[in-house]
């Protein structure tokens, strides 16, 4: 009775986060190899935002989504990283209470706001494909405005629903969170009441998140598939498969890494192949998308090349690589 007294209301006042290794050695050369991943990452995903902000030749749904993508990718990334740092050149690094519910609540908030952003990148691109005579009615900016807010607010309320109910648990004794950030599993770990409802919110919630965004995804493709391949023109259909190369490349490792983390049989995985797989979906990911995009899209290299032309004072129309 007096242990079940003493966890009615949480004693933790703050959580140490264990990190990637205690490898002292490596401690140093992962500082710097995420600090310059992190980099990239904002100066790649702020560039996708103000580049399609400002060109008026990126002024399309396609590329709506992609900033709204690439504003996603830029602060799910600065909500772990900076945190990931911190453990590589602190002795012991300690997040508070109030600060570990807030990562957790906005990394929910990202992380399912860009499943559900790539989700309808996947309806954009079959709309484009399937119905062109009526993409630009279909895809109105009243339209586009209308699904870039339902992503943002049902991520919202996700996050609020997953946070909520962690601040009801009680936290007493360990405080030592085995991953290094405030993930929803490694918190309940550390939990000294019943998690039912959280492990119930995980799995009702999680389960239709994945169900809704891949099957989506899955079924907007087997339309686009079918229509490419009933194309005569062999031109029209690699100009087709040229738009939807970047997104399939982003949706695969997305949720690849998302699958190798959670559907792994559990005793074929360890703590260390899941902070391997949390690092790969957190911080990778956000710093791949924009190179993606850039790289393999050929508006998005037109507009760059141009405003790189001007910045370094070459003459309208002349190559960087002239």
């Amino acid at each position: 009775m007096k242990e079940m007294a003493r966890c009615n209301s949480s004693s933790v006042t703050e959580f140490v986060l264990e990190g990637l290794t205690h490898q002292p050695e490596l401690q140093l050369p992962l500082f710097f190899l995420f600090l310059g991943i992190y980099v990239v990452t904002v100066v790649g995903n702020l560039g996708m935002v103000l580049l399609i902000s400002f060109s008026p030749k990126l002024q399309s749904p396609m590329y709506f989504f992609l900033g709204n993508l690439s504003l996603i990718d830029l602060f799910y990334s600065s909500v772990t990283t900076p945190k990931l740092l911190g453990n590589f050149v602190l002795e012991q690094n300690v997040i508070s209470y109030s600060g570990c519910m807030t990562q957790l609540f906005f990394f929910c908030v990202f992380a399912i706001g860009e499943s559900f952003m790539l989700s309808v990148m996947a309806y954009d691109r079959y709309v484009a494909i399937c119905s062109p005579l009526l993409y630009s009615v279909t895809m109105s900016p009243k339209v586009c405005n209308a699904l870039g807010t339902g992503v943002f607010a049902w991520a919202t309320f996700d996050a609020l629903s997953h946070t909520v109910a962690m601040v009801k648990l009680s936290f007493c004794g360990d405080s030592v969170i085995h991953h290094y950030f405030c993930e929803i599993l490694p918190l309940l770990k550390l939990s000294c009441s019943s998690t039912y409802v959280n492990e119930l919110l995980v799995v009702t919630i999680g389960g239709f998140n994945v169900l809704t965004t891949t099957g989506s995804i899955v079924i907007s493709y087997v339309f686009i598939l079918t229509t490419i391949l009933r194309m005569s023109s062999g031109e029209g259909r690699s100009k087709a498969f040229g738009t939807c190369g970047s997104h399939l490349t982003a949706v695969g490792i997305f949720y690849g890494s998302i699958i190798f983390m959670y559907f792994k049989p559990s005793s074929s995985s360890s703590m260390a192949q899941k902070k391997v797989a949390s690092v790969f979906y957190t911080t990778v990911i956000p710093m791949l998308n924009p190179l993606i995009y850039s790289l393999r899209n050929k508006d998005v290299k037109s507009v760059l090349t141009r405003m790189m032309g001007k910045m370094c004072g070459l003459p309208q129309g002349t190559s960087l690589n002239q």
